[in-house]
């Protein structure tokens, strides 16, 4: 999936993986009850941040299409085109798992 959106410096869009509906045991959970997903897969990313001594560009450790943890209230929703999203530094990133 490709948007129409570039984050600025070390920033990352992120689309967060649908909420758990039912136990393991077999019980639905409410919409209402519902945990809020610590985990997703980066839609976007931008160029990187520069060092505060140097000045020279320190690239990204993600890319378009890792899955990622981040903590529980991490980033900042945003609506793009319907559809929700997280735009949040890199550093709220927990993991890169595959």
């Amino acid at each position: 999936m490709s948007l129409n959106i570039k984050p600025s410096a070390d920033r990352v869009v992120v689309e967060a993986a649908a909420a758990e509906t039912k136990t393991a045991s077999g019980i639905y959970i409410p919409e209402t009850a519902q945990e809020k997903p610590q985990k997703g897969t980066i839609v976007a990313v931008g160029p990187g941040k520069y060092a505060d001594n140097t000045g020279t560009l320190i690239p990204m450790s993600v890319k378009v299409g890792d899955q990622v943890l981040y903590g529980k209230y991490a980033g900042t929703e945003i609506n793009i085109d319907g559809k929700e999203y997280l735009i949040m530094r890199e550093t709220d990133i927990y993991a890169v798992f595959n």
